[in-house]
């Protein structure tokens, strides 16, 4: 079908379309339509056949195709068809597509589209076919990719590779639905269909190769094979045309074999398949061999004796030829390098051995074996090479003496070296440069150093063991490791860990770092000798028990002198001593332990002997001691006998000085008395040491011993120690007593004190018994004698008085009016005492008295007109409210203009974003960049230039009668829009959406002054409520839509409280977490199974050195299959649940940082949607709440915290990756939460989580209710309908000219469906402004020179300017209009207000019935002037109305006059009564009072909130200046770079620095006919023109003076007909915006990314 003759074809069949000829222009177009799609059906069906005959198994149907072929892998399979070597079976992903049928595309598809791209780029297919790999993935031309396998079937063809594909145009039928389907699809895609009849063409041109040449070539082989002569094949095959390569003569016979072989099956494969196919379709080349089969023919007998050399020369281990045989061409092994011949002959000398082995038979190896040794070979000697390299730099490093660099020489994987531990460095150095010392200049070996590296490896580890005081972790190093050391006894393991231990931890305190192998050998054996030791001196302590037990003295002083015993402080002479105090030792230990076999140990028994030691010095002690008392006796001096006795020595108690001389005298008896019972001539005596064993003690040598001397007689005349005792004890206590009575003696006459005290008491005792016994008696006689005593004196008393009755009467009169002068006087200075006290009970007493009127003023139904006159003053307007009111006014104008400034600041950098991103990709030029930079700068300086009252001195805020008019009309209009949300809600959604979102950004936003005020945010909350009411009942069908859609109203609420008005809540309430979250270093968490696993792969291969043996692409549920993945898994999940916990505390405990405006209109939305779906459950209702407060409003920050400014990033700045898929998790998890929903499907493995997912909805459930729970806004903002009544300052807009033109516009379009009445306000106002005007009607026709050039963009630029307009309303204080009761309401309010403030009464009847007082006119008066004075003072927006100045200003009779005739008309109205003295008016100021307390509260609450508004916004312009500085740091670093450059400009970047010299600058034009464009593919089609009419159209593309600007201009036979400007950047903003086709001249239709490839190509060089 690739041929120009498609005359000779049949009309084809267009499926069931049949043909007519009397056909309307639309039918006809129709047709064609239809048409195109048929033959693009046709095609598909082409190329499926063709695809199916290569791969040999079943497409898709033709229908189905397009999407089949998305994958990829067909496309692989095709190329694994005629490209093998380069796309093996193994690199087609999902190559059974079990991964896209199960879970639909994945990205790795694109891998199998890009293998098939590359095939065809190696089997030379020129690229002009080539599709993008989006083409086939995203379906954006899958036409191309059709064209593209056309193309390639063709080619391969012709390279004998395929057979030729099928012409199918009009052979087979497809249905009418199918044939629209298909036109459908094409329309979408929205480019022209590929000429496939032209692709024989386009090859032709493309192709270098003469393919003549080479089919007559291919012939001839196929010919000569046929004769079966080896050496006339030979000549063919050498034939230049026939492009075979490494044809050898040698081996002429062997091809000669094979291509018979070759071409014998190819002739029986082709007569099968006769049956099946006609003979004017078959093909030449299904009989011949083709030029690629011939090649692989030839390759396969080249391989075949390359083989076969290699096997000769390794059987004959001849090297030469083992290296000359692998550098055969024909084998074209990759790595042969001669320097390693003798690995190569040796591994395969070892390999064929082995391979022997197994087979028991010899074999012979083939290439692909080959080739693994040659690879395994240059391995080893590349290891081997750098292992010698690695040893050479340990030894240098080891002589220059750095521990750190000798340890990282060590640590080198290419030393092939044991593990080596890096604490361990200063060990390594040590020993092994004392190793090298030993060895010479040589350095070290490899084997040396593995040996000593391995041992000193092990002594690192026994010292960090050894760290952790672990006995049975040293006893396992010290068995395990490979150490060596000698003289090891498994008995005394423990031994050598506690000494080891305890050594280590002396090195430590010496400030030595390690324990060397020596020092831990040098241990071991000290132990060794230690135990040796203790063996013998066990042996020594039995022979002590025995000699014990034997009972004599002399066998135990033998067994105690054993060297082997190591006893100290043994002494012959003590031996019986020693042998009783063993022995009495013994007995106790049998006693208490109640075994008769307990033997002493060694402590015991030296123990013992340390005893027996002390005993014999203080027997000997106390021997010598009692001998001199007894001396001193016998000499019978007093005074040396007391010395005598208190000798310590002799040990006696209670020894007194004063008592010496009895002392003497009662010893000297008792040794009188002792001489004579017995002999006095012995020198010996006995003691009893320790109540248990006897001393004997020689009077004359003065020494003792313990055992019993020959002949023994004690001396009677000696005293021992005790009777010496029994003496001083007995004359010491007489003598104590006696002193005790002497010192008492004070005592003793107290006690006969109390004696005779106590007899005394008992006598009057016995008295006082008798006379109670007698007390009726006592009374008597008492009361009789004192009865008569007051008898008397009375009588006396009364005579007395009865004589000075005046005297009497003088007194008592004096002494009382002393008493009333010193009570007043007193109670006077406790007064002046308690001055400030009484004040503040004063104070007190009349707070709560105004309290209590303040609570009648606000609870009461009907308050008092007394009540409330107290508090009319507060009505009055002072000073310090209109600075407030001031101030409020210049924050909110600073606060709107910052925000609006901020926002066009923001799309600047964005734009500024795109803009250095396409520069990158090298898609715009450093010029465009620097060009957007200037504007960006330029804009920020005229908007900080620019006035708010610039606009005001301009158009309608000029001073003539007309342009006030308008204003005034224009305010009355946007009051009516402001305070009547229907309007607005209306017009919202009567646009289209990317309409109605900007209208909102812009207009809506600024005529709520981004709800600066709490009116104004109450106004837009309505505004809110009411266009949510009307989105959901018009446009929601089911309670999901708001979910899967994306409401506009929801939209608008989100956006506008994620930080519209620089109040960024969400970073209070996010901020601390996400915070602890990024900067958590410890914090990994992944959840993907298939993630894990290659992470820990790559870990065992990094820490092992060693390829894995595990598989690399594994599927999750492989991955989870390995228990290391399921822990990690675990353990992200634990991090996971710890971290989501955080985020979720902070969201739950921070239900009143979520700002009101959210929550209410959740509450709306949750009402709303349950009167519309009153069946829905409350759980379904909560979601939708959730959907809306956490995933729409708190989700996004959490998951890119830098962008919604939760976190401080500086400019340039960004998250780590990691960081982002840790809050993503946290996001994720959150989100199921919120939503209730599970893991299951693709997150299968997440399914552990489901009952955390469970319990934090329930957290989530109560928070979304709670959220819910909020007043309406009249309560929250305390607005009611007197609210803009007593408001001091009329409301402030600031808007641009451009935005009330698009308002007054989209008003006037809407009309009918915003405002059906005619007799609606809205129609008035409108009917007031007339039609829409212009800008330069609104700024005045002097605004811009008429004659200025740039005139419309100064206009444009003008739109923008802001002005600020007062709204007021005009149907309401319509200024001398009494009619108007709520005017006539207000203005009688005012005056009543004005009258009662001066004149007090009980109602108000009375008081404008009384005249008023000079006193009271006077005060009126200076009331009336103070007001003045402060109303000339006030600004011109604060100042009252003139009617109400007016009315201020009349005298006092006169207003009460003027309220009598308004309160006639009021009652006459039904506003008030009479009956009840007008009650209703003075309810209504009562109501006026409350509000204006009310309201001065709500503005200085407004005033803190504007000053944090405006310091939040002023961050961010701070923020936003950074970057802008980042930026242009960027732009002049890319300028400096471009600017060092000397090759040759693209693009000249400013021309003002050229010098004068310089020649002026000459375009180069391009000149192309429409034809040559549409074979390139820029030009797709053009309207009116058939195809072979192109070549009459010249194209001529001439850049201009402007940089990236081009001129194209258009001719038609020569005539030119138009020309376009085109801007290179719009085609750059086209393209990253995905837009593949554009119109040019409104007719022609351009592939953009075609056009932006010539343009770099023939004017930029790329």
């Amino acid at each position: 079908m690739y041929h120009e003759e498609t005359a000779t074809l049949q009309k084809p069949r267009y499926g069931t379309i049949q043909d007519d000829e009397r056909l309307s222009a639309e039918e006809m177009d129709e047709r064609r339509r239809q048409n195109i799609a048929y033959e693009y059906l046709c095609h598909l069906e082409e190329a499926k056949q063709w695809m199916e005959a290569c791969l040999e198994e079943d497409l898709p149907p033709t229908v189905e195709l397009e999407e089949g072929l998305r994958n990829g892998v067909y496309l692989g399979k095709l190329a694994n068809f005629f490209a093998p070597k380069m796309v093996s079976e193994k690199r087609i992903y999902d190559r059974d597509q079990s991964r896209y049928k199960s879970k639909g595309l994945h990205f790795r598809h694109t891998d199998n589209t890009v293998q098939w791209l590359r095939a065809m780029e190696s089997v030379g297919l020129p690229k002009i076919f080539y599709p993008e790999t989006t083409d086939v993935y995203d379906r954006k031309n899958m036409p191309r990719v059709v064209y593209c396998i056309h193309a390639l079937s063709l080619y391969l063809f012709k390279l004998g590779i395929a057979p030729q594909i099928q012409d199918l145009l009009g052979k087979v039928a497809f249905t009418e639905e199918e044939i629209s389907n298909m036109r459908s699809e094409l329309d979408k895609y929205g480019i022209q269909m590929p000429a496939f009849s032209k692709i024989g063409g386009i090859l032709a041109n493309e192709l270098s190769v003469d393919e003549a040449a080479l089919h007559a070539a291919v012939i001839a082989i196929n010919e000569a094979i046929d004769r079966g002569q080896a050496s006339v094949t030979m000549g063919a095959l050498t034939n230049p045309n026939a492009m075979l390569k490494n044809t050898l003569a040698a081996l002429a016979q062997d091809y000669q074999d094979i291509l018979s072989q070759d071409k014998a099956r190819k002739q029986k494969q082709s007569t099968e398949r006769h049956s099946l196919i006609s003979s004017e379709e078959r093909d030449v080349y299904e009989e011949l061999l083709t030029q690629q089969e011939i090649q692989s023919s030839l390759d396969f007998v080249n391989i075949q004796a390359g083989v076969m050399q290699v096997n000769q020369a390794v059987s004959a281990q001849d090297q030469a030829s083992l290296l000359a045989a692998l550098k055969l061409e024909a084998l074209a092994l990759l790595g042969v390098q001669e320097p390693y011949s003798h690995y190569y002959l040796e591994h395969f000398t070892a390999y064929c051995q082995q391979k022997s082995k197994d087979g028991a038979r010899a074999v012979m190896m083939d290439k692909e074996e080959i080739q693994r040794v040659v690879s395994s070979c240059n391995d080893i000697a590349e290891a081997d090479k750098r292992k010698l390299e690695a040893v050479a730099a340990i030894n240098s490093a080891i002589r220059i003496g750095n521990a750190l660099e000798t340890v990282e020489e060590l640590m080198n994987p290419e030393a092939q070296l044991p593990i080596v531990y890096h604490t361990a460095a200063n060990l390594y150095q040590n020993e092994l440069f004392s190793l090298q010392l030993q060895g010479g200049r040589s350095g070290l070996s490899h084997e040396e150093l593995s040996v000593a590296v391995e041992m000193l490896s092990a002594v690192a580890v026994l010292n960090e063991v050894l760290d952790t005081n672990d006995p049975q972790a040293a006893i396992e190093q010290l068995t395990d490791s490979p150490l060596g050391f000698t003289n090891m006894d498994q008995d005394n393991l423990n031994r050598y860990a506690d000494t080891l231990i305890q050594q280590r931890s002396e090195t430590l305190s010496k400030g030595q770092e390690f324990l060397t192998w020596n020092d831990v050998q040098k241990c071991i054996d000290t132990v060794n000798v230690e135990v040796q030791e203790e063996h013998e001196r066990i042996i020594a302590i039995a022979e002590i028990n025995e000699a014990l037990n034997s009972g004599d003295h002399h066998q135990t002083l033998a067994a105690l002198l054993l060297p082997t015993a190591k006893l100290t402080g043994v002494s012959p002479t003590t031996a019986k001593h020693y042998h009783d105090v063993l022995q009495s030792t013994k007995q106790l230990l049998c006693l208490s332990s109640g075994d008769d076999s307990a033997v002493l140990w060694l402590d015991q028994i030296q123990e013992g002997i340390h005893t027996a030691n002390q005993n014999e010095e203080e027997a000997l002690s106390l021997a010598g001691a009692v001998a001199d008392i007894n001396r001193m006796v016998a000499e019978g001096d007093s005074k040396n006998t007391l010395q005598a006795l208190q000798d310590p020595s002799a040990g006696l108690r209670a020894v007194l000085p004063e008592c010496a001389d009895t002392y003497q005298a009662e010893l000297m008896q008792r040794q009188t008395d002792s001489a004579a019972k017995g002999s006095t001539d012995s020198v010996w005596v006995k003691h009893c040491i320790k109540d248990r064993y006897d001393y004997y003690y020689n009077l004359e040598m003065r020494q003792g011993m313990w055992e019993e001397p020959e002949g023994f007689d004690h001396n009677m005349n000696h005293l021992s120690k005790e009777e010496i005792q029994d003496v001083v004890s007995c004359i010491t206590a007489e003598y104590n007593r006696e002193q005790l009575w002497l010192t008492n003696e004070s005592m003793v006459t107290e006690l006969q004190a109390r004696i005779r005290g106590y007899l005394v008491r008992k006598k009057h005792a016995e008295r006082m018994e008798y006379l109670r016994q007698q007390e009726h008696h006592v009374v008597n006689l008492q009361a009789c004698w004192k009865g008569y005593k007051q008898r008397k004196m009375y009588k006396e008393r009364l005579n007395l008085l009865q004589k000075n009755v005046a005297s009497v009467i003088k007194i008592q009169s004096l002494v009382k009016m002393w008493k009333a002068k010193h009570k007043y006087k007193r109670r006077l200075q406790f007064f002046k005492d308690h001055e400030k006290e009484i004040v503040k009970i004063q104070a007190f007493l009349k707070a709560n008295k105004a309290r209590d009127d303040y609570r009648t003023l606000t609870g009461a139904k009907d308050p008092p007109l007394s009540v409330v006159r107290k508090f009319v003053h507060l009505l009055e307007q002072s000073a310090l409210d209109l600075q407030e009111e001031q101030e409020v006014t210049r924050l909110r104008e600073e606060v709107v203009t910052n925000i609006r400034s901020n926002q066009q600041m923001e799309k600047d950098l964005n734009l500024m974003d795109i803009k250095i991103g396409l520069l990158v990709k090298n898609r715009i030029t450093l010029q465009d960049v620097v060009s957007h930079s200037k504007k960006m700068k330029n804009k920020k300086n005229r908007d900080d230039a620019v006035d708010l009252t610039a606009g005001d001195r301009l158009g309608i805020k000029g001073l003539n009668k007309g342009k006030r008019r308008k204003l005034e009309a224009y305010q009355h209009l946007f009051y009516l829009l402001q305070t009547n949300p229907p309007y607005l809600a209306k017009l919202i959604f009567q646009m289209p959406q990317n309409k109605s979102t900007k209208f909102m950004d812009t207009v809506i936003f600024t005529l709520y002054n981004y709800a600066s005020n709490q009116r104004e945010e109450y106004l837009l909350l309505k505004l809110f409520k009411t266009a949510l009411e009307e989105e959901i009942n018009s446009k929601v069908d089911q309670i999901q839509d708001i979910v899967t859609g994306n409401p506009t109203v929801v939209k608008m609420v989100v956006s506008f409280n994620r930080g519209a008005r620089g109040h960024n809540t969400l970073r209070q309430l996010l901020a601390p977490v996400v915070k602890d979250i990024i900067e958590d270093k410890n914090l990994g968490i992944n959840t993907n199974p298939v993630d894990v696993y290659k992470a820990w792969v790559n870990q065992l291969e990094t820490a092992t050195g060693e390829a894995s043996k595990l598989p690399y692409e594994v599927t999750p549920e492989q991955a989870m299959s390995h228990e290391e993945v399921r822990n990690r898994l675990e353990a992200s999940s634990m991090a996971l649940r710890s971290a989501t916990d955080k985020v979720l505390n902070s969201i739950v405990s921070s239900m009143d940082n979520i700002p009101y405006g959210m929550r209410y209109i959740a509450k709306v939305l949750k009402n709303t949607l349950h009167e519309k779906f009153p069946d829905a459950s409350e759980d379904e209702l909560l979601k939708i709440v959730g959907n809306l407060l956490y995933y729409r409003y708190m989700n996004p920050a959490i998951v890119a915290p830098d962008g919604f400014d939760i976190i401080d990033m500086s400019a340039g700045g960004q998250l780590h990756l990691d960081q982002r898929r840790n809050l993503g998790s946290v996001a994720k998890v959150l989100q199921h939460a919120a939503a209730n929903k599970l893991f299951e499907g693709e997150n299968a493995h997440m399914t552990p989580m489901n009952s955390y997912i469970s319990q934090t909805y329930e957290k989530f459930r109560v928070f979304f209710q709670a959220a819910c729970d909020v007043p309406e806004p009249e309560e929250k903002f305390n607005i009611d309908e007197y609210s803009d009544m007593v408001t001091l300052s009329k409301p402030i807009i600031y808007i641009s000219i451009e935005e009330i033109i698009n308002t007054h516009s989209l008003l006037l379009e809407h009309l009918d469906a915003i405002s059906p009445d005619r007799n609606d306000l809205l129609h008035e106002l409108l009917q007031d402004l007339g039609d829409v005007p212009d800008v330069e009607t609104l700024l005045g026709e002097g605004a811009v020179d008429p004659n200025d050039p740039n005139r419309e963009s100064a206009l444009s630029q003008m739109a923008k300017t802001e002005i600020s307009l007062t709204l007021t309303s005009k149907f309401e204080l319509l200024e001398g209009d009494d009619k108007d009761m709520k005017t006539l309401m207000t203005k009688t309010k005012k005056l009543i207000v004005d009258v009662i403030w001066i004149q007090p009464g009980e109602t108000l009847p009375e008081i404008l019935e009384n005249a008023a007082t000079s006193p009271q006119e006077s005060e009126h008066i200076k009331i009336v002037e103070r007001r003045a004075v402060q109303d000339a003072q006030t600004p011109e927006g604060l100042k009252s109305s003139p009617a109400v100045l007016e009315d201020s200003q009349l005298p006092l009779e006169q207003k009460k006059r003027k309220i009598l005739r308004n309160l006639r008309n009021l009652e006459q109205a039904g506003l008030v009564t009479s009956s009840n003295k007008y009650q209703d008016i003075i309810n209504d100021i009562s109501k006026d009072i409350r509000y204006q307390r009310r309201y001065r509260q709500r503005r200085k609450a407004e005033l803190v909130k504007l000053q944090q508004t405006l310091t939040a916004l002023n961050s961010k312009t701070a923020f936003y200046q950074d970057q802008m500085n980042y930026y242009d740091t960027y732009i002049k670093t890319c300028l400096d770079n471009l600017n060092r450059k000397n090759s040759r400009r693209s693009i000249k970047l400013d021309s003002k620095g050229d010098d004068k010299g310089s020649k002026k600058w000459k375009p180069q034009s391009l000149k192309y006919t429409g034809a040559r464009l549409h074979e390139k593919g820029v030009i797709l089609e053009i309207e009116g023109l058939q195809a072979n009419q192109f070549k009459n159209v010249m194209f001529d593309i001439s850049p201009t003076e402007e940089v990236g600007d081009f001129e194209v201009k258009a001719k038609f036979m020569g005539v030119e007909m138009e020309k376009v400007q085109l801007h290179f950047q719009d085609l750059l903003q086209l393209q990253y915006e995905g837009v593949a086709v554009m119109k040019m001249f409104d007719k022609a239709k351009v592939n953009v990314n075609l056009l932006i490839f010539l343009l770099n190509k023939k004017f930029y060089g790329k």
